[in-house]
């Protein structure tokens, strides 16, 4: 039996572009806690007609949403990072950027996506780390490619 090569998130990196052109700069956010990706889900649209064969209804393949991309930060009021999220509020679109960990001697992989900021909620418990989520929803495809 081969070895597995599952890794694990750690080294996972977010970055927010500056829509810079032609070279645009990311901003790697320094205290990202846990990320969940982009993730395709496909629209089924239902084809049935007053003659489908044997009754059963037929559907068809409908147009790709790629949904959101969601993770925690700690919330540090007035820091960079939180200052680099407030300015996404309002609904403007931006490139971002997620960089995954090497697996062996294979190169960082990112990807790359246009999204906009739908959600910050911070969370500000009495005697734990001060989190917030933040969800980016995606428009258009995302790009892989590989880290720099």
């Amino acid at each position: 039996m081969a070895e597995s090569n599952a890794i694990i998130g750690y080294g996972t990196l977010f970055a927010i572009g500056n829509g810079a052109t032609p070279t645009e700069v990311f901003q790697t956010l320094a205290e990202v806690r846990d990320l969940t990706p982009p993730s395709d889900t496909l629209d089924v649209i239902e084809t049935t007609h007053m003659t489908s064969p044997n009754r059963i209804k037929e559907f068809a393949a409908g147009l790709l949403d790629p949904g959101e991309c969601s993770f925690t930060i700690h919330f540090l009021p007035g820091e960079a990072d939180d200052d680099l999220i407030q300015a996404l509020r309002g609904g403007a679109k931006r490139n971002f950027r997620i960089t995954f960990p090497a697996i062996g001697a294979n190169p960082r992989v990112t990807w790359t996506f246009r999204g906009f900021l739908v959600g910050y909620e911070p969370d500000v418990p009495t005697n734990e780390v001060m989190t917030a989520q933040v969800r980016i929803k995606v428009t258009g495809p995302y790009t892989p490619g590989t880290a720099a």
